[in-house]
């Protein structure tokens, strides 16, 4: 709490703290954003894994028709907005399983692009327990281009330290692979209690030689509203393993394209998290504009009743000042590896130099960023930004998602 305390007072200039308040209107500034993304989020698991801290609850199809049938009423309020259809880059199904809803994701996709312009493609969250030549064929048919899938360790002893079992996946990646998506993104966690660099690197060499174009590895953080049987390996031990996959996959020619994400060469990118802007749909989804972060509830009969009274589900809004609105784009684009000035300012509204000339030299001489035009950031940075984020994780997000977990329309949340 004190590093992250010290480095918004510090970098916000101001010891204002980021206030979530509960307000919102019924009406979304979002009309002349650049760069805006969509996001829909699917709630619904068949089973509940403990290290997931997203939001989710049982999968029960009266309740999943119940919440396609308020999903479609958010995105007709939203997009009802438009006098003309906005281009927009891409669409993101997060959860929860969204494949659990595969036979209604192109009535959602197709309520969509009544509204939006979708430019860069249409990815989906997967379990392996879901996949299927059924549902890979409904996805196709609704316009899904990316998938992601959920794998999280191909070893069963790091599998059963998550409380997750698994014996199949390699059959279900190769069905995957021969669907035809443009991307295949792997997702794999480190640190997992009793994995070695050994086990880890295999994992990541079976996921690439296995059809995934990309392999997004992040480390086991223990929320503290999970119920963990295993506790995480130390620091000490994520450096190692975070520093183990960033060698091989240089020694095995992956690009890094971000601080935890490795892809085979020219290959499409896929990512759920890195828009500069984004409107949010369905429970616990955010909304990220120029001057204001929003928070849907996390309530799925809360967020239904909005929806049935012709309201937004907003829980929560963050009023943005400029250097938090400017500190928010850099986090997200240092995950990314590179910082540029123009898009910066694009973003922002203001010359970067400006914000932070002083820090962006002291980085340089630090070793954590090079410049070539735009900033980008070396290994050396990639693991100061994996610590940070980390401890963001613990200070902010546990906070804010533990309280919303519970309280489906919190009076206030303050992250300071």
């Amino acid at each position: 709490m004190i590093l992250t305390s010290l480095m918004r007072i510090y970098l916000t200039r101001s010891l204002k703290p980021f206030e979530f308040k509960n307000t919102y209107s019924h009406i979304l500034n979002y009309k002349n954003e650049p760069d805006l993304g969509l996001y829909v989020h699917i709630p619904f698991c068949r089973s509940l894994c403990s290290f997931c801290p997203y939001c989710k609850v049982m999968y029960d199809e009266d309740l999943a028709q119940r919440y396609k049938t308020a999903l479609l009423g958010e995105i007709e309020l939203v997009g009802s907005e438009l006098k003309e259809k906005k281009v927009v880059t891409g669409l993101y199904f997060g959860g929860g399983t969204p494949a659990l809803m595969a036979d209604s994701l192109k009535e959602i996709i197709d309520c969509l692009k009544k509204y939006f312009i979708i430019q860069e493609g249409i990815g989906v969250e997967l379990h392996p327990d879901d996949i299927s030549q059924s549902t890979l064929e409904l996805l196709k048919k609704a316009g899904v281009t990316m998938v992601s899938i959920g794998v999280q360790s191909f070893d069963k002893q790091c599998l059963s330290a998550l409380g997750r079992k698994g014996t199949d996946f390699l059959e279900k990646l190769e069905m995957v692979s021969g669907a035809g998506f443009e991307v295949i993104d792997v997702d794999l966690i480190f640190a997992i209690p009793n994995q070695t660099e050994e086990i880890l690197l295999k994992d990541v060499e079976t996921a690439f030689s296995n059809g995934a174009t990309q392999v997004s590895t992040y480390p086991f953080i223990d929320f503290t509203f999970a119920h963990n049987a295993y506790k995480p390996l130390s620091e000490k031990e994520k450096k190692k393993m975070l520093n183990a996959i960033s060698d091989y996959c240089k020694k095995t020619g992956r690009d890094r394209t971000a601080v935890w994400t490795f892809a085979k060469k020219k290959t499409k990118k896929y990512s759920s998290v890195t828009r500069d802007n984004f409107l949010g749909f369905g429970v616990s989804a955010t909304t990220l504009l120029r001057e204001e972060f929003k928070i849907n509830t996390f309530s799925i009969d809360a967020y239904m009743d909005r929806i049935s009274k012709n309201q937004l589900p907003t829980a929560l809004t963050l009023s943005f000042t400029l250097r938090q609105r400017a500190l928010y784009y850099l986090f997200w684009n240092i995950y990314c590896l590179q910082i540029n000035p123009d898009k910066f300012k694009k973003i922002i509204g203001y010359p970067l130099s400006k914000l932070y000339g002083f820090e962006l030299w002291l980085s340089e001489r630090l070793g954590l960023l090079k410049k070539n035009g735009c900033y980008h950031v070396t290994d050396k940075g990639a693991y100061y930004y994996h610590y940070v984020e980390q401890t963001y994780t613990t200070a902010y997000i546990d906070k804010m998602w533990n309280i919303m977990r519970t309280t489906a329309f919190p009076d206030k949340i303050v992250l300071k």
